[in-house]
């Protein structure tokens, strides 16, 4: 299996991806965990969903980068998935700043 990393990569972005749509689709806050949902009370939670799906759809894209590197190199794809996970995280931060 030369490209199971790749593979198992893509099939994770795939399926968080999936659920960022389903998120942003549906708006329900229930779709969180409890864990999630005991911790924050937004006042609109609407916009919150809709904010949230965008930031864990832009945190799907770091397994998906993490996967097309895997495809050339290894040692590249772990860089890669460590760098763009800390820098697509941050900017989520700056998305959910003016939700309340």
């Amino acid at each position: 299996m030369e490209y199971g990393y790749s593979i198992l990569m893509g099939i994770f972005a795939v399926a968080i991806l999936i659920y960022a749509g389903l998120m942003a689709l549906t708006k329900d806050y229930k779709i969180l965990p409890l864990r999630a949902t005991v911790s924050v009370k937004p006042k609109n939670e609407k916009l919150y969903m809709k904010q949230l799906s965008k930031v864990v759809a832009l945190v799907a894209l770091s397994p998906a980068l993490s996967a097309l590197t895997g495809l050339w190199n290894m040692t590249a794809a772990f860089i890669v998935l460590i760098v763009s996970a800390v820098v697509f995280i941050w900017l989520g931060t700056k998305i959910m700043r003016g939700v309340e």
